[in-house]
């Protein structure tokens, strides 16, 4: 036979003896509840509060001074770092080859993957003669389109697709009645 494993809901608490124990049979609705009221050297022994020793933190890397200096924990001066290109290595770059506009040689982010060993950009600082950005500019535009549906510029590579809004089957809902929701996903 089977012993019933139960929790006693007055094994920690006090209940009342004598009189007062046949009172509280007599005017309570469920004689078997709890009273509710915890013996102490019975709950939580050791009582929160009673213990001698004192809580320390204990010591890490990050607690010693000596190797914690306030310039590595202060995040809000950690300001990112800004690239200047000024007009002349713009200019230099944009006319890097007088054939091809220069955005062909600009790395694609989706291409990136596959061509990583391949591409190479030349640094503005190598390339002949500068040209002021205004004459460098209408160079390129007197060339013709620099862009087209198959040479695309690059896009900004990003973490996330961009949402595309799709209709989807409607809810179900009587054909005849008025039902303006439509499902999106």
């Amino acid at each position: 036979m089977a012993s019933k494993k139960l929790a006693d809901s007055t094994l920690y608490h006090a209940s009342p003896k004598g009189f007062w124990k046949k009172f509280r049979d007599a005017t309570v609705v469920n004689p078997e509840i709890s009273s509710g009221l915890p013996i102490p050297s019975l709950n939580r022994y050791p009582q929160p509060g009673s213990r001698p020793e004192k809580y320390s933190t204990p010591a890490t890397k990050a607690s010693d001074p000596a190797e914690n200096p306030y310039w590595k924990r202060d995040v809000r001066r950690a300001f990112p770092k800004l690239s200047v290109v000024t007009q002349p290595e713009l200019s230099a770059f944009l006319l890097q080859t007088p054939e091809k506009p220069a955005c062909a040689y600009l790395p694609n982010p989706s291409r990136l993957r596959s061509k990583a060993a391949n591409t190479s950009i030349t640094a503005a600082s190598e390339l002949p003669g500068t040209v002021p950005l205004t004459q460098a500019i209408s160079t390129i535009a007197s060339r013709g389109k620099i862009f087209t549906e198959s040479n695309l510029p690059p896009k900004l590579p990003t973490s996330y697709p961009r949402w595309n809004p799709t209709y989807s089957e409607d809810a179900p809902h009587d054909p005849n009645s008025y039902f303006p929701m439509k499902l999106i996903h």
